[in-house]
């Protein structure tokens, strides 16, 4: 027998050839063959005994007959993914990575620092058995990357960051653990309303781009929008208020009151505390004494206590709303002018994710203006309680009428 030959009929025909038919092929030389078969076969192609012996059990029944012949395998043949197998595996996979995860605030993409097999590892440990490899195509199936480094960052970092990154993510499972709210905030940039032109393109017809304006001047009786947005760490949905007057502390604390009403209590109707994670400057920043004295008003009239945990400065970028919400938000109206608010409304409600995201939106035509100013007696009358840990970014206020119950 001239095994050569035979290794290069199956070289010369292996490249044509799909899983069923290269299969039933070197079944049918290996019965040709006679005894020994099997195995000459699986020295001279690599496929398997396995395969070959199931190869020549569907020819002896007459099973390959049954397939048409685009199909390879027969319905709910093949092995299942992963993910079908253990449920939980992504779920778990996230939680691993979101602490370190980080992310451009206008791009979904992520990346963590965590190796593969350091994330094989621990998934293991945690009762999910998997391969690093496998690890690599769930965190691309996440929305994560290997990134590079890149010189951005300016000036120092304080010396607790990392700290208050994990003390805020250990906030945000404690609530998630008793089944009460956690939520991102933050002021989405401002846009002018208008045919302006929007970054971005979209699919439209060969040589008819929308016609918009050349230079980008705010137009008075249209105005500008000022997003603020709400985004529920654990439902996976957001709500957006659309300002048109100024980006204040109380425009941002009736954002958080409208989400409440809207979607939060419906959700959560047994609740009684409130995590709000939010950046350390603009409008929620922790030096704010409006800020907090709205917090008060509002754990006052819902009965809630309301934690915020704030993320340390310059970081603002790592706030899980600007890569779980706004980029996805940016992604559904690029290249498409903002003529109204109307039309910003409708584009940030219709914002959609495979993982399930959901958006409402709406938007606050109340005025807000600046320089409300908030006096050392009504600071002092606050049931403000700060946290042991930096108790200027970490801090808890108490309903009125609960204190005095």
């Amino acid at each position: 027998m001239d095994l050569r030959a035979l290794r290069r009929k199956y070289r010369a025909v292996a490249p044509g050839l799909n899983e069923r038919s290269r299969r039933l092929w070197v079944a049918a030389e290996a019965a040709e063959l006679g005894r020994g078969g099997i195995g000459i076969l699986e020295h001279v192609t690599g496929v398997s005994r396995s395969t070959i012996t199931r190869g020549r059990r569907e020819i002896a029944e007459g099973a390959h007959r049954d397939l048409p012949p685009e199909r390879v395998r027969r319905p709910g043949g093949g092995r299942k993914r992963v993910t079908e197998q253990d449920p939980q595996l992504l779920a778990a996979l996230e939680a691993l990575v979101a602490d370190d995860a980080a992310g451009a605030p206008d791009s979904p993409l992520q990346w963590t620092a965590k190796s593969l097999r350091e994330l094989a590892t621990a998934l293991t440990a945690r009762g999910h058995p998997v391969s690093h490899p496998t690890v690599r195509g769930l965190l691309l199936e996440l929305g994560y990357r290997l990134q590079a480094n890149r010189k951005t960052r300016e000036g120092t970092q304080h010396d607790d960051r990392d700290a208050q990154f994990r003390y805020l993510a250990e906030q945000v499972r404690a609530m998630q653990r008793r089944g009460q709210p956690a939520i991102s905030v933050d002021t989405k940039k401002k846009e002018l309303v208008g045919d302006f032109k929007n970054p971005g393109r979209e699919w439209r017809p060969t040589g008819a781009p929308e016609r918009v304006r050349v230079h980008d001047f705010l137009v008075p009786e249209q105005g500008k929008a000022i997003p603020y947005g709400v985004y529920d760490l654990s439902r996976n949905e957001g709500w957006v208020s659309v300002g048109i007057d100024h980006d204040t502390a109380r425009f941002a604390v009736r954002s958080i009151a409208r989400w409440w009403a809207v979607m939060g209590r419906p959700a959560y109707p047994r609740a009684r505390a409130l995590l709000i994670t939010a950046d350390a400057g603009g409008s929620n920043g922790p030096r704010v004494r409006l800020w907090k004295w709205e917090l008060q008003q509002f754990a006052n009239r819902t009965g809630l206590t309301i934690t915020v945990c704030h993320y340390p400065p310059g970081t603002s970028k790592w706030n899980k709303i600007e890569h779980r919400l706004f980029s996805y938000i940016a992604m559904n109206w690029r290249g498409r002018p903002l003529v109204s608010l109307a039309a910003i409304v409708s584009l940030i409600g219709s914002t959609r994710t495979t993982t399930g995201l959901r958006v409402r939106s709406e938007v606050d035509r109340s005025a807000y203006p600046k320089g409300v100013t908030i006096t050392d007696a009504q600071l002092a009358t606050l049931l403000l309680r700060p946290h042991p840990f930096h108790g200027d970014w970490n801090y808890t206020f108490h309903p009125v009428r609960a204190r005095h119950s």
